[in-house]
């Protein structure tokens, strides 16, 4: 599938919106309304290495998908990539660029596209309209991101990882 991109103008410095999105613990507050089942896969949800598994929503129903960050540049730029659809086949690529918009604004760009394994998977891609359909989705993933930290809520229901709350008190 071919990139789908989003873009946004947001009113917060551009170091608060790269902590936010680098923190895959917090990407449920703003894509909950297309990704579901949301959990990581490490105790540490940020940075290079933190990983998050969930079900994503299609038109033509849900998928299980996998993303971890791969690259950070501070403030600048986080890259993702991970695997998803049947048999977990499927690569996915994620990319978060923020700049320096006019004044205070921080430009938010996300580019999504995937590498269809095999003919099935792509004619499933073509047919379903995917790319339409999760253009949309990143497009009002963007705008409850900028809702959230424009309204200055710093705090969201943070997902955890299973087991996690044990590991740390060190209680069996």
């Amino acid at each position: 599938m071919g990139p789908v991109s989003a873009e946004i103008e947001i009113d917060v410095p551009r170091e608060r919106a790269f902590a936010l999105l680098a923190d895959l613990a917090e990407r449920p507050s703003f894509t909950d309304h297309f990704l579901s089942a949301y959990r990581l896969t490490r105790l540490d949800s940020a940075g290079v290495g933190a990983g998050a598994r969930f079900r994503a929503r299609s038109p033509l129903g849900s998928v299980w998908m996998d993303t971890a960050i791969v690259e950070l540049q501070e403030p600048y730029r986080i890259v993702e990539e991970g695997r998803g659809g049947r048999a977990n086949r499927n690569r996915y690529h994620t990319v978060w660029e923020l700049t320096e918009g006019p004044g205070p604004l921080t430009r938010v760009r996300v580019v999504h596209w995937s590498d269809p394994a095999g003919p099935i998977a792509r004619a499933v891609e073509l047919l379903g309209a995917v790319s339409a359909w999760r253009g949309r989705q990143w497009r009002e993933a963007l705008r409850r991101l900028r809702a959230r930290l424009e309204d200055g809520r710093e705090s969201a229901p943070r997902v955890a990882v299973a087991g996690g709350n044990r590991y740390l008190t060190g209680v069996p």
